[in-house]
């Protein structure tokens, strides 16, 4: 029997040609049979796809030749075969929409001016030197956080991506602009952009974690700083890093604690809920939490 996986993966470069590489990456694709969503702008690759383990292997060493691309943390995982239903390809103005494409700069060596790179165990280190100086800071959408997130983390009031360049505008996190500020999100993309952005606005010490929760979750799960579960943009919604891990979220029918995400099933509800097991069962649109023509899985893939 065939070993399906899902593979998550970014690289910011330089691309001369976001259409020509579209169509490259879309053959190649094709080619192997595997499914997913690419996106690509000039300022590189952003994706996650999933299929059989020969057929990603071979789509991880093409891609890899590349110029730029050859320096892409492929982030592997368990997969059904199930995750996506058909495969997209598309050329992008931004690779993560916050509405600043003329701002991002990107060189060889990625985001110009990003937050400082920490491994999963310097992030914990940082945390053990400077205590609760330390802020993490949620690059994710705010319902990604309802089943997920670091220790005492600062949650944005965001409902897509956009919404991050208006949030650290706003001034109601001038008071961190002096401290050592974690951001986070799930693979890492959005945080090049978002520490980028929070330099480019008097922040003054900002990190971002190598590989984003999936890295640091992988290593430390139940035993680190990361709580509860994972949302993510494809037909698995949540995962989880150990086999007991803290329920953040509740229900919105009942209040029951739940880590599962729903798509409302009533045909004039285009939401998404979290629901237990019961009322699972029973699903209906009251008390839905977020408008799914709004989220930002068009915004970026991880």
């Amino acid at each position: 029997m065939a070993v399906h996986k899902l593979i998550l993966f970014y690289g910011f470069t330089p691309i001369a040609d976001p259409v020509a590489v579209r169509l490259w990456q879309k053959s190649l694709c094709e080619s192997l049979g595997v499914k997913g969503r690419i996106l690509i702008s000039k300022h590189g690759i952003n994706g996650t796809l999933g299929g059989e383990m020969g057929a990603l292997k071979k789509y991880v060493v093409a891609t890899k030749q590349y110029p730029g691309f050859n320096k892409i943390d492929f982030k592997w995982s368990p997969g059904t075969g199930s995750e996506f239903p058909r495969l997209k390809v598309h050329a992008r103005r931004e690779l993560v929409s916050f509405g600043i494409a003329n701002e991002v700069q990107v060189d060889k060596d990625g985001v110009v001016n990003s937050g400082v790179h920490l491994k999963p165990s310097a992030v914990n280190q940082l945390v053990a030197e400077r205590g609760d100086e330390v802020v993490f800071f949620d690059g994710r959408n705010a319902y990604e956080a309802r089943i997920g997130k670091f220790k005492n983390a600062i949650v944005p009031d965001t409902v897509t991506t956009r919404d991050f360049i208006k949030e650290i505008e706003s001034g109601k996190y001038d008071n961190l602009k002096n401290r050592p500020i974690v951001t986070y999100c799930t693979g890492g993309v959005r945080c090049e952009i978002l520490s980028a952005a929070m330099k480019n606005r008097g922040f003054n010490e900002v990190y971002q974690i190598e590989g984003g929760v999936v890295r640091y979750a992988e290593e430390f799960k139940n035993d680190g700083l990361w709580l509860g579960s994972l949302y993510t943009f494809d037909g698995r919604m949540t995962v989880n890093f150990s086999e007991n891990p803290q329920v953040l979220g509740e229900c919105d029918s009942c209040s029951a604690p739940t880590a599962e995400f729903e798509n409302c099933e009533h045909p004039d509800c285009l939401q998404l809920m979290l629901l237990c097991g019961e009322c699972r069962s029973w699903n209906q649109p009251a008390n839905c939490y977020h408008d799914r023509k709004r989220k930002s899985d068009k915004d970026s893939v991880g």
